[in-house]
């Protein structure tokens, strides 16, 4: 995938996502593991308000085809303003949705995604950039 990163090596919010990530850590080890999703997203929510991280949650943006709204990208949280936090209750975070990570950082015009898996005992995360390719005037 061409413009992406996904190990986190790439410098950007890298304190930001480890502060989402701390997050995260919290509430699996409080709230424990397998619930439904929204569990953990409104769990993340209170974490956040308690360490005073600005989050939006479920903010809405719209989707265009041909400069016609056809419907709107609802994320399950924006935090610091740069990172779209997506929460999962799923076997294992595969290419699928990180596939998935990538359109909502287009369409939110983000570079930084953080996708949290709360099915298993132990927390799973990927983080995903969409690296800008910059021009170089010739």
């Amino acid at each position: 995938m061409d413009g992406m990163n996904a190990d986190g090596r790439d410098g950007i919010y890298v304190l930001e996502t480890e502060q989402i990530i701390g997050s995260a850590f919290s509430v699996i080890n409080s709230v424990g593991h397998g619930f439904r999703e929204k569990i953990y997203e409104n769990a993340l929510v209170v974490d956040f308000g308690y360490h005073d991280i600005p989050f939006l949650q479920q903010p809405s943006y719209p989707i265009h085809y041909r400069e016609v709204k056809v419907g709107e990208f609802i994320p399950d949280l924006i935090v610091f303003e740069k990172v779209v936090v997506d929460t999962k209750t799923i076997e294992r975070i595969t290419d699928h949705e990180i596939g998935q990570m990538l359109n909502y950082l287009r369409v939110t015009r983000l570079q930084v995604g953080l996708i949290l898996n709360f099915k298993h005992s132990k927390l799973e995360f990927r983080r995903v950039t969409l690296l800008q390719k910059s021009v170089t005037p010739s």
